[in-house]
């Protein structure tokens, strides 16, 4: 038996632990640490099969911009109504179990029908990703290869934002979200809020940049972005921008909105939607990233904050 299998075994038995002690756990807020943690071994068992982009978006994203609005939410609803479930009575109880025993059955039966060489791409993406001039295979089937589920999740995020905005009050429409609360000025969040951002930054436009070769991309990126705004706005340290500023809109809308123009001119210039033409795929493609993190960077953010909460003058 070796050290490796080893570690794994360890890595994934762990793994299940704390996934499991976050299902069980009686408390909202001890359910959301372990939360978070369960995202951070998931990173790692990413990283363990060489997903290393997949394993940055988990940590990013999944325990990151996920975690700080999971702990919004639990100070919210407070401790009190972890156990809501409870109150359903037993025989929704057992429903419940039913349909989530169906469900992973479902998805095993799935998986272990899988044929022994499942069908792939792989090779056929890596022969020709050097017509793309990127370096990274992620980011080429990202952008190159699949480029209108891209731009399709950079819109999804757009109207995500929309829909928590709509639970606004009227009076409230384009005025700032609620103002966290002032924290400590001599706590450790404040000094965090001062100390991280930029590295946060450099983090955030050093992904990005080496995402075309390495991994890394404007996701990645952008939620690193987006996690070091959200810090310094929660450290009291700046104000949640207005809804209603139309820089903030332009800054929102202009990565996807870049990406459907350079899209709808791949049909002049290159022949087809989303073409890109020879000798011009890595510049377009770092473009358009760059726009993506800015955009995906004040989504996320703004989805963390929630809807507008005070008048637009305030």
């Amino acid at each position: 038996m070796s050290a490796t299998f080893l570690l794994d075994a360890s890595l994934a038995t762990l793994t299940l632990a704390v996934a499991a002690y976050a299902i069980f756990a009686r408390e909202a807020f001890t359910a959301v640490v372990a939360f978070i943690s369960y995202g951070l071994l998931l990173a790692l068992v990413w990283v363990r099969l060489s997903a290393v982009d997949v394993a940055l978006t988990e940590a990013a994203i999944g325990s990151g911009v996920t975690g700080v609005l999971l702990i919004g939410a639990a100070g919210r609803i407070g401790d009190g109504d972890a156990s809501a479930p409870a109150s359903l009575g037993p025989f929704a109880t057992i429903l419940c179990g039913i349909l989530c025993a169906g469900a992973s059955a479902g998805v095993a039966a799935a998986v272990l029908s899988l044929p022994p060489a499942a069908p792939t791409l792989a090779t056929l993406a890596v022969q020709e990703l050097p017509a793309t001039g990127l370096g990274n295979p992620v980011t080429g089937v990202l952008l190159a290869y699949r480029a209108i589920d891209t731009l399709l999740e950079a819109v999804v995020l757009v109207l995500a934002l929309i829909g928590v905005w709509s639970f606004a009050r009227d009076a409230h429409w384009g005025g700032r979200p609620k103002s966290p609360s002032a924290p400590d000025p001599d706590g450790a969040l404040v000094f965090l809020g001062r100390l991280l951002p930029p590295l946060g930054i450099i983090v955030g436009v050093h992904l990005v940049w080496t995402g075309a070769n390495e991994p890394g991309g404007a996701f990645q990126g952008g939620t690193i972005l987006a996690a070091t705004w959200i810090l310094v706005m929660l450290a009291g340290l700046c104000d949640a921008p207005s809804a209603g500023r139309p820089w903030l809109r332009f800054a929102l809308v202009g990565g996807p909105a870049l990406f459907l123009a350079i899209g709808v001119a791949g049909f002049a210039i290159a022949g087809a939607f989303l073409a890109y033409p020879e000798g011009y795929a890595k510049p377009l493609i770092l473009l358009i990233e760059a726009a993506l993190t800015l955009s995906i960077a004040v989504a996320l953010g703004l989805l963390a904050l929630g809807a507008p909460a005070r008048r637009p003058q305030q």
